[in-house]
């Protein structure tokens, strides 16, 4: 049986979405989603899903080993940032080689690093009149957005599309592709 973590900081859209691919995969277990935003949604979705959900704060994440001992004890084969904002610690990423997956809303590495994420994504996207963008699925290295990309997939933009409507786009490629690469990465 193959332990999926995943971590998210917000509604837990993709959170759901893994699940639900992964829901009749008796190879395949959510072992738990852990949220560094108490009010975040996801809560609520793990809640209804029956996923068990831990909340942490930045000392926890950050400055003791209270995280990763818990990841190394729950013994991952893949950790799935499924819209975490924090960045992971160095100490994370030496723990879990290539085992640590993050989805970033847009076509690396443009609009990649630190401040880069959802809705700022997809203004500064409009923002360069750009007629194309899409997702980067990667591995998470000590550096925003920087780790080797796994996938991309691409959509076309129209000069008149929102940053609502882009964000709409990026969001149909996530949930279409996201959970099919975690099943390619963890049965490789």
């Amino acid at each position: 049986m193959k332990q999926v973590v995943l971590f998210a900081s917000g509604s837990g859209s993709n959170v759901e979405n893994i699940a639900k691919y992964f829901e009749n995969n008796e190879q395949v277990k959510i072992r738990c989603v852990l949220t560094n935003n108490k009010e975040a949604k996801v809560i609520d979705r793990c809640q209804r899903l029956k996923i068990p959900v831990l909340y942490f704060n930045r000392t926890a994440f950050s400055k003791t080993n209270t995280i990763l001992t818990l990841l190394q004890a729950f013994s991952p084969d893949l950790i799935v940032l499924a819209g975490f904002l924090w960045k992971i610690p160095e100490s994370f990423v030496k723990a879990f080689p290539n085992k640590i997956l993050n989805v970033h809303p847009a076509l690396l590495p443009k609009y990649g690093g630190k401040g880069m994420y959802g809705a700022n994504v997809h203004q500064a996207v409009k923002d360069n009149k750009e007629s194309e963008t899409g997702i980067t699925i990667h591995y998470v290295n000590e550096n925003y957005d920087e780790g080797a990309i796994i996938h991309q997939s691409r959509t076309n933009l129209n000069p008149t599309d929102t940053p609502e409507q882009i964000a709409k786009k990026v969001h149909d490629l996530e949930y279409e592709h996201f959970p099919k690469v975690i099943e390619q990465i963890l049965f490789a």
